[in-house]
């Protein structure tokens, strides 16, 4: 039953969006097409591919269009803080981006507060205490493991420690040197555990995995089509290939696991006009339609509203989530993937 939920959403959602288009069109869509388009910039360190969605389909109900600029964290900071200088309005509006670079944005006073109906429905813990920003997606890490493996074993690795003690089985993941979600996986584990705990979980799976690989989808891939039966990977990409009818279940550790909170904030300097628009382009995208618009185009992120019905039919909505945040320096994330490397990936080679 699980590999037709999403199914059933987007169907559910569907008719809420041609219900939703028929009274826009009946009620004034007539008169939006007078008015001049207006345009927004916003920083963004999410692919492209997510952001061209996000900005045609609010283009095409708002008449608003939204100009995404893509940089990594370290350019988006710094963006900021050039025009956090300037003592005249700036060119960005928003910045959609990760948990981490937007609480350091907040600390630094690049970001302005926000509240509204809408983003005042998320839960505490995925927004700043101050409101500086508000998560609006998130990406966990699952464990998706195949079919075939599930009908022949009753004792079901369900936590990291099972899956440390589990004999009989192949595990495939992505590299933690490959992809900022792997990696954020070791580093969450250490927040969490702390470090002795943490590598020594690893140390235990380490002779169980078949192939460290360099893309986040490639995991997925190998365990439905049985060349392992688990696959530690983020529930992105698993609910893709569940999509496509691969034969895989989706397991939710239970003694907690990882996640990408992506979130929006509105910049300090805004333009008023475009920061209030700013402000409802990031209530909108807290919306079904743009889950929809997302999942379309096969984008399978979670909300973090629990007022959408997107959230309200998702299975896995109690998720045991890590409590720490994994925030460490740059050197330090460098140390500890170099030990990995030395005391886990290679160790006794």
């Amino acid at each position: 039953m699980k590999r037709y939920t999403l199914f059933i959403v987007i169907t559910a959602l569907l008719v809420i969006m041609i219900a939703a288009g028929s009274a826009f069109l009946s009620s004034g869509a007539r008169g939006v097409q007078h008015h001049p388009m207006q345009e927004l910039t916003a920083y963004t360190s999410l692919p492209a591919e997510i952001a061209a969605v996000l900005s045609e389909e609010y283009e095409k109900e708002h008449n608003i269009r939204v100009n995404f600029v893509q940089l990594s964290p370290e350019q988006l900071l710094k963006r900021l803080q050039e025009q956090a200088a300037r003592q005249d309005d700036g060119n960005a509006s928003l910045v959609l981006t990760d948990r981490e670079t937007l609480d350091r944005a907040a600390a630094a006073g690049y970001l302005v507060p926000y509240i509204s109906e809408k983003s005042d429905q998320v839960p505490d813990s995925f927004r700043h205490p101050n409101r500086y920003w508000t998560g609006i997606w998130y990406d966990p890490v699952v464990f998706a493991v195949n079919q075939d493996y599930l009908r022949t074993h009753l004792d079901l690795p369900n936590s990291w420690q099972m899956l440390a003690q589990q004999r009989d089985i192949r595990i495939g993941t992505t590299d933690f040197m490959a992809a900022e979600a792997s990696s954020n996986l070791l580093y969450s584990m250490i927040a969490e555990y702390g470090e002795l705990h943490a590598f020594d979980i690893w140390r235990r799976i380490q002779p169980k995995i078949i192939q460290y690989s360099k893309y986040l989808h490639t995991p997925v891939r190998q365990v439905g089509m049985g060349e392992v039966d688990l696959s530690v990977t983020v529930l992105s990409e698993t609910l893709r290939y569940i999509h496509d009818e691969y034969p895989i279940r989706i397991l939710y550790p239970t003694d907690g696991t990882s996640i990408i909170v992506y979130g929006t904030g509105i910049a300090f300097r805004s333009p008023e006009r475009n920061a209030r628009a700013a402000e409802t382009f990031a209530d909108w995208m807290l919306s079904d339609e743009a889950q929809l618009a997302l999942s379309q185009h096969r984008f399978y992120f979670l909300t973090t509203n629990p007022m959408t019905l997107s959230y309200q039919m998702f299975a896995g909505k109690n998720i045991n989530i890590f409590k720490n945040r994994p925030y460490f320096s740059k050197e330090e994330k460098e140390i500890l993937l170099d030990r990995w490397i030395k005391e886990v990936r290679f160790y006794g080679k």
